[in-house]
């Protein structure tokens, strides 16, 4: 009964008060449906918007995103993070079109088998898409069925979620779930918000546990703690004639496929000037003696031309930290371990991280001074 009742007051408000717009809203594409949800996972929509404009603008088919140069689409999702999903878009837009014959997969099997894909990304394709009966279980709704129904389960434990989503199957219209899926998540995202939900004008106050028994800043319950690991970086911009050393980072860390500068990992926070310069400079204000700088530029003789402020990135379990030491080169490094000179255009069609997005597109360096 309550089930029904939850369902149809749904659709009654979808129908009659739902006035989210959004590019991808409606459409029957799987290729964009699927691009779009790629785009928005743990990224805000209005942010997202621009991106998946952007990529539908360049690569209207997934053809054309599977033909696409890989820096050239690493170099439209800059700014996005979580870089790992942009590799498995690439992954699964050139797997369909080389072994699918550039046809989506429309049963939710094989959809959920793409690589990158979820359980709720397949249902959205699937649901949206195909119109086949799955239902689309993300943040929006599990708070807005923790409310509803009086869920206490934590939604990121095992147990939580798997009550939620059996609700949320349950509750599911088979006969029009794009439009029930779109729906509730447009729902938990307008009015059943997190913080000042709208709810003297919710169509199900008066069956909301939540609400009924004053628990509506209670629920959802979340059990686990975020924990961040504090990380810090000095950056080496190596110049010589116009161009700096950069390579493309691949090993299993932050940042995967992205480019860098030379660099290494301090242990310390690198915001103290004093104690900084001094590790830094030997007598002559304008030589490096870091143990391991004169090992990465071999024999060539550089100064130094200034010394950034702190750049800060935050990321999902990592909080980083990083400056940069600008030195100019006399002559060029010697075989650098996987480093090229790059500059001009070639320099700003490579993708990096946000963090070093920040000091290339900075006010100039603040230069180091011995008092």
């Amino acid at each position: 009964m309550q089930n029904r009742y939850f369902r149809q007051s749904l659709l009654g408000w979808n129908a009659r008060d739902n006035t989210r717009r959004m590019p991808w809203k409606g459409i029957k594409d799987p290729y964009k449906i699927w691009l779009s949800e790629v785009i928005l996972q743990q990224t805000r929509v209005e942010q997202g918007r621009e991106y998946y404009e952007r990529f539908v603008n360049e690569f209207p088919l997934i053809g054309d995103l599977a033909s696409a140069p890989e820096e050239r689409i690493f170099k439209l999702w800059e700014g996005l993070g979580y870089y790992s999903r942009c590799k498995n878009l690439i992954h699964t837009a050139r797997y369909i079109a080389r072994e699918l014959d550039g046809q989506f997969p429309s049963a939710f099997p094989d959809i959920l088998a793409l690589k990158g894909v979820g359980p709720y990304t397949a249902a959205a394709i699937a649901s949206f898409a195909f119109d086949l009966p799955h239902a689309v279980v993300d943040g929006n709704v599990l708070r807005v069925l923790s409310r509803f129904f009086g869920v206490s389960d934590p939604i990121d434990s095992t147990r939580g979620k798997a009550l939620l989503t059996d609700l949320a199957e349950k509750c599911l219209d088979t006969s029009d779930p794009a439009g029930y899926n779109q729906g509730l998540m447009d729902f938990g995202a307008t009015v059943c918000k997190p913080l000042n939900p709208l709810c003297d004008s919710c169509p199900l106050q008066s069956k909301c546990v939540a609400y009924v028994q004053g628990k509506v800043d209670l629920l959802p319950v979340k059990g686990k703690k975020l924990i961040r690991k504090d990380r810090y970086f000095l950056f080496l911009v190596a110049e010589y004639e116009g161009g700096v050393y950069v390579r493309k980072r691949v090993g299993k860390d932050i940042w995967q496929n992205l480019y860098e500068f030379i660099n290494c990992e301090l242990p310390v926070a690198p915001h103290d000037d004093a104690a900084l310069r001094d590790a830094l400079l030997t007598d002559d204000t304008h030589l490096i003696r870091l143990p391991w700088l004169p090992q990465v530029l071999g024999h060539s003789s550089y100064k130094i031309v200034g010394l950034s402020p702190a750049f800060r990135q935050l990321l999902t379990h990592q909080r980083v930290q990083a400056r940069f030491l600008h030195v100019s080169l006399e002559r060029p490094i010697g075989e650098p371990d996987g480093f090229d000179r790059v500059g001009g255009k070639e320099l700003s069609a490579l993708a990096f991280p946000r963090l070093l997005n920040d000091y290339l597109s900075a006010s100039p360096l603040v230069f180091l001074r011995k008092n």
